[in-house]
């Protein structure tokens, strides 16, 4: 049958199973959406801006294991999904963005609202597409749908002419996927696996590291499997966070430069380091020659390119993480390793990294310590990026699988509000709560007007400090103080914001007021801005300096040193950024 290229795609995209697209028009992609009504099938959220579309589309899929689904016009439509794509790009989140153009034969003469879509986002996605014919948008959205969700997903973008979406054509929808450059892996090899079960049996202190691969693969069970079988204690990295329950016997915490220092420490003694669907992140390792140095690296991945990109890897093995794992958890023969487990219980004890101090002012790790306790850890909890993550990570206790959704390579501040909106879209029997920070909020928080009008009810913990707190952070350990372009002086009285945008808002000020105040935002049956008014000059600890080892790990305040007349902290200057 014959149907526009508009028609094409919407068509195509209920093949692909889509429901939902998060998006705004424009001239480029009109025809596409004077379409959409034909296709009542698919749901359409308009977005108050199209980074927001972009991260509601990527928590979509880091929530539900759905490819997300945003759109956007030429030009600025397009450029303003850069932030948003180049964030699921460095997490491995799969959506799929489709992008009007100018018409064909404007391309390339500075027409109004033109830019090269594809040439700007090209390093920032898997792969993507510009379609010159009506009669090739079945193959592109198909295969740009198998592109992002297999291997290591990531987001793909498929950019259309406007003549295109109007031009009409004999519609096919291809059955199979023909891309003879692109054969992901997803078996291990099976000598490879016998020598990591081999390396696992010898080991006398092995540690498993698991990473945002787990929930990408959906590995949980077979996590806990190898863990229990082989009684090894497994660390998470920031997008691992929630891949094995916290509350387990074997659960060891996040390491790295704001992980717990037993975490870390527990890495540092391993003879054998088993990396599930990690990357080795500078995070997670600090200085590379100081990492891990008594261990052989067993190292799982689907994607080849970052096996040994950062650590020597002595086993390597390419793979579909749950495939491998159900593959070598038949042949890890079942282990007991008593004095292992029992010296990492110690080093927790001996190293209390998740204490809270004392203070007469209201902390952020209380907020978030009583958000755990009210909702048992089972919410989903969308974080931005900064302090109010860090402490998220550490003192909320995950108990429920994919539970924990963050920017972590790139550390997109702004990612909280939208990408929490997605996630609860595709998932909407789950409590969703997001912990933002003032900063990163005030970045995309006129998504909740679109929250608002399509009944999405995210709940926000704000932790609000009128700082930008981790830059403040760094300029007192390592500036001397030098306090600059840091502070919110004029944040809007967030609780008037709330109630402007037709949400209930809910202003808390003394510790008595965290748990009621939780309470009743998740009574409500709608979103609600829960505004935490918090201590300013609250710092993260752990911390591990950028670019440095576990030996200079500040476990808590009272371990700086070298404070000078003026109060600030004579640290060297750090090799990374935060």
């Amino acid at each position: 049958m014959k149907l526009t290229g508009a028609q094409m795609v919407c068509e195509s995209l209920i093949r692909e199973g889509v429901d939902v697209v998060f998006g705004i028009p424009g001239g480029a992609i009109l025809p596409l959406y004077q379409t959409m009504p034909e296709y009542p099938q698919i749901r359409h959220i308009l977005t108050r801006h199209e980074q927001g579309a972009a991260h509601a589309a990527d928590g979509y899929y880091r929530a539900s294991g759905r490819v997300g689904v945003a759109f956007a016009t030429s030009g600025p439509g397009a450029t303003n999904l850069v932030t948003g794509l180049a964030t699921a790009s460095m997490d491995s989140s799969a959506f799929v963005a489709i992008t009007g153009q100018v018409s064909r034969a404007s391309i390339g003469k500075d027409a109004f609202q033109e830019t090269d879509t594809t040439g700007v986002t090209l390093p920032i996605t898997k792969h993507n597409y510009l379609v010159m014919n009506a009669r090739d948008i079945p193959r592109a959205i198909h295969e740009a749908f198998h592109i992002a969700k297999t291997g290591r997903p990531g987001p793909v973008l498929v950019d259309i002419p406007k003549d295109v979406l109007i031009e009409e054509a004999e519609f096919e929808y291809p059955e199979t996927v023909n891309l003879p450059g692109y054969k992901p892996t997803l078996d291990g090899h099976p000598t490879q696996i016998k020598k990591a079960a081999r390396l696992i049996r010898d080991a006398k202190r092995p540690v498993i590291m698991a990473g945002h691969g787990v929930h990408l693969a959906g590995a949980h069970a077979e996590l806990k499997e190898l863990a229990e079988k082989a009684q090894i204690p497994v660390v998470t990295t920031l997008l691992g966070v929630s891949s094995f329950p916290e509350t387990h016997v074997l659960s060891v915490g996040m390491p790295g430069m704001h992980g717990v220092a037993y975490a870390s420490i527990a890495i540092d003694r391993s003879d054998v380091l088993i990396s599930l669907g990690a990357r080795f992140d500078d995070r997670v390792t600090g200085r590379i020659s100081s990492f891990a140095p008594l261990a052989k690296v067993i190292h799982i991945d689907v994607d080849p390119s970052v096996i040994g990109q950062n650590v020597k890897t002595h086993v390597p093995i390419v793979g579909d993480l749950r495939r491998v794992l159900r593959d070598l958890n038949r042949i890890v023969e079942p282990q007991s390793r008593p004095e292992w487990l029992d010296e990492v219980e110690q080093l927790r004890r001996d190293h209390p990294s998740l204490r809270i101090h004392p203070s007469d002012k209201l902390l952020q790790q209380e907020v978030i310590r009583q958000l755990s306790e009210v909702t048992q850890g089972k919410a989903l909890i969308v974080t931005g990026v900064g302090q109010h993550q860090m402490w998220a990570a550490q003192h909320y206790m995950f108990t429920e699988p994919n539970s924990f959704i963050t920017s972590g390579g790139l550390g997109t501040m702004g990612f909280e509000v939208p990408a929490a909106m997605g996630a609860q879209v595709a998932r909407p029997d789950a409590t969703v709560w997001s912990i933002a920070g003032d900063g990163g909020f005030q970045m995309t928080m006129s998504e909740l007007a679109t929250l608002v009008e399509n009944k999405i009810p995210v709940k926000f913990a704000l932790m609000n400090n009128h700082f930008l707190g981790m830059v403040r952070q760094w300029q007192h350990l390592f500036y001397k103080d030098t306090f600059y372009a840091t502070k919110y002086t004029g944040n809007p009285d967030f609780v008037k914001l709330a109630d402007a945008f037709g949400m209930l808002g809910i202003r808390v000020t003394d510790k008595t007021q965290v748990t009621p105040a939780i309470q009743e935002a998740m009574a409500h049956d709608g979103p609600v801005l829960v505004d935490f008014i918090v201590d300013e000059e609250e710092n993260v600890y752990p911390m591990i300096p950028p670019g440095e080892s576990l030996k200079q790990l500040i476990e808590a305040p009272e371990d700086l040193e070298h404070v000078s007349a003026q109060g600030g902290h004579e640290l060297p200057l750090p090799e990374g950024d935060f």
